[in-house]
């Protein structure tokens, strides 16, 4: 089998990510790259580092041509940007994963109210698979369109789904307190990013309003069967990527019923999923460790009537990129892991 795969939104952090792990990947080919902009683009001018491995020119999206030359496109675009192509690609059977929240939430008002733009798809969002492998595996295989996760939520799901779906923890005490590298915001030029503001700083931004609540809310929500609201509050990091998140949890009244060992559980809960690592008692992982990975770590410790969380994945990896070419692999049935392992 060789996947045919086209870009669009290739000159941007995800798409870097993209053109690397898939240049890795021995049943891909990448078909096609594009951007948004007037002007083309070689994208080995653009990342020098792809010179004699991938020299293509980088134009703006030709639907003829991806209609002959594509199986499937990733767009790595910015939030609100997709569903310009979207339903463009589909109606060519086109399969399709998007790395914006275009299709990440199912309540259009709740998105409209996020992001501050009118969804143009209502019909393409419905059947929209949300692309977290561990919780939505089944439904990945099939999709024809999968909303790849966000970064913040894909660390704060895994970290939590267990206690979640077990129904271990007070679902109205969740406080999620996170921490970003750079690379989390894209490419865009603004003050609060340049280098001389973020270094040797440490900053709250968007405190419990971030874009990424209700996405959380959503999912946890649908695992736990009753309404979440978590409290979750980002921080921008000095660095160029990773995140860290310590989340803080009350144990439910039936914990002591169900809990002997919570490790036992994590680690049960994702027997089967080869990109969670549960760390052993006493052991909480750091960014380094999963930089450059598609691994998501998470330590766990109980402390009297509340249980701590801290997880770690690679923003640009589990938390984009290589989240939605695990994605890619399950939907024509690869093993999960080729080319990110």
């Amino acid at each position: 089998m060789t996947i045919k795969v086209g870009i669009i939104g290739a000159t941007g952090h995800t798409g870097e990510e993209l053109i690397s792990v898939l240049l890795n990947h021995p049943e891909v080919r990448i078909a096609k790259l594009y951007n948004t902009s007037n002007e083309p683009q070689i994208i080995s001018d653009v990342f020098p580092k792809f010179k004699n491995r991938i020299d293509q020119v980088c134009k703006k999206p030709d639907f003829n041509e991806i209609s002959r030359e594509c199986d499937l496109v990733f767009l790595a675009l910015p939030h609100t940007v997709s569903m310009e192509y979207i339903p463009k690609l589909l109606k060519m059977g086109k399969r399709v994963i998007d790395l914006s929240a275009d299709y990440r939430l199912k309540n259009i008002a709740v998105y409209e109210k996020y992001y501050k733009v009118a969804h143009k798809d209502k019909d393409n969002l419905k059947a929209a698979v949300y692309g977290l492998p561990e919780i939505y595996h089944a439904k990945i295989k099939s999709a024809k369109l999968v909303a790849n996760p966000g970064c913040y939520p894909t660390c704060a799901i895994l970290s939590l789904a267990p206690l979640v779906a077990l129904n271990l923890i007070d679902l109205d005490s969740i406080i999620i307190d996170a921490k970003s590298g750079v690379s989390g915001a894209g490419k865009k030029i603004a003050k609060e990013f340049l280098f001389g503001e973020v270094y040797q700083d440490f900053k709250a931004y968007k405190v419990n309003v971030h874009q990424h609540i209700p996405e959380i809310n959503q999912v946890l929500s649908k695992i736990a069967v009753k309404k979440i609201n978590v409290t979750f509050v980002p921080h921008l990091l000095p660095i160029e990527r990773g995140i860290l998140e310590t989340i803080y949890v009350k144990k439910a009244d039936s914990f002591k019923l169900k809990a002997k060992n919570l490790i036992s559980i994590y680690k049960k809960f994702y027997k089967n999923e080869p990109f969670v690592r549960v760390k052993a008692e006493g052991e909480f992982p750091r960014i380094k460790d999963v930089v450059e990975t598609n691994f998501c770590d998470i330590g766990i410790k109980e402390e009297g009537d509340k249980v701590i969380i801290v997880s770690a994945i690679d923003n640009l990896l589990k938390g984009a990129s290589g989240q939605a070419v695990q994605n890619m692999n399950i939907m024509y049935k690869l093993p999960e892991n080729m080319g990110l392992a």
